[in-house]
């Protein structure tokens, strides 16, 4: 799996690992405080394989291992929404570790939307399946790190941004800067809100080094993945809001190119998984575990 590191930049400025997951195009992040080796892990995934409806932990375990190669210590298993495209590592991970995890508060009303789409009125209950649900605004600590909490809702109704220093965890708002954005159709998504949350990350300082939640190469000459630019390279050069797009012409934009998107192929698999905290339905009678995938729903 590719990963490569971006050290603190000083004082107050966290060193960031990316790995790079290529069967989901997703970026999990080792965020960790240089003085103290409290680290945080975001958006870890557990891998699956759609055609067999199985599980593996081999990308989860790989970060576990450069945690523990590097000597640090997580304190935190952070996710920024439940995500369609991937199924999350996180129960695996609290249990692995012993650190808590977390998500946005307002999972609770993704929870609400996928109850109606599933049929599973009494289903996920979030807030016992995860420990700490962050509101807008909130702080915590990350070692002697300071952790912020941005709702940056529109590609989903939930989504949070961590901000930690000079280094933001941005998920799927921006792509690299020459992919332009995340798209914003899924239940509870909104090009409105996206655009929103948008510009409210690119009022953060120009240093600010913004890490994204997917990156698909080969994308124009660049053959390998990237996931890291600061906001003055968004501002100035993000193919979709660069240079000071207007809001309408993004959601014009966005809408039109969102017409056109197959739903990811883990999707129905990974939200009624991901809004239980990263674990399978209870067993049933005969001991097995089954998903429930609504027919012709799409």
């Amino acid at each position: 799996m590719f990963n490569l590191l971006s050290p603190s930049t000083g004082p107050n400025s966290p060193n960031v690992t990316g790995f790079y997951d290529p069967a989901s195009g997703s970026i999990m992040y080792v965020v960790s405080d240089p003085q103290t080796k409290k680290a945080a892990l975001i958006d870890t995934v557990l891998d699956f394989d759609p055609p067999h409806a199985r599980t593996r932990t081999d990308s989860a375990r790989e970060v576990l291992d450069y945690v523990r190669d590097t000597g640090l210590e997580v304190s935190w298993v952070l996710d920024t929404h439940p995500h369609a495209d991937h199924l999350m590592a996180s129960a695996w991970l609290k249990e692995e570790t012993g650190a808590p995890n977390a998500i946005g508060e307002k999972v609770r009303d993704i929870a609400e939307l996928w109850r109606e789409i599933y049929n599973l009125p009494d289903a996920f209950d979030v807030d016992s399946d995860f420990d700490r649900l962050f509101a807008d605004g909130d702080t915590f600590q990350l070692g002697n790190l300071i952790v912020r909490v941005m709702l940056s809702p529109g590609h989903t109704l939930g989504s949070i941004t961590y901000v930690i220093g000079d280094a933001a965890f941005v998920h799927d708002t921006f792509m690299h800067v020459d992919s332009g954005t995340a798209r914003a159709d899924f239940p509870g998504g909104s090009s409105a809100d996206l655009y929103n949350s948008l510009m409210a990350i690119l009022a953060l300082p120009d240093d600010t080094r913004l890490f994204v939640g997917h990156d698909y190469p080969p994308v124009g000459d660049r053959k390998d993945p990237a996931w890291e630019a600061t906001v003055a390279d968004h501002r100035a050069n993000n193919t979709h809001v660069g240079g000071g797009t207007t809001e309408a012409d993004y959601r014009k934009l966005r809408d039109d190119r969102d017409a056109t998107l197959k739903l990811p192929d883990r999707m129905l698999y990974a939200l009624q998984f991901n809004l239980r905290g990263g674990r399978l339905a209870p067993a049933e009678q005969d001991g097995q575990h089954y998903y429930k995938i609504p027919a012709n729903k799409f």
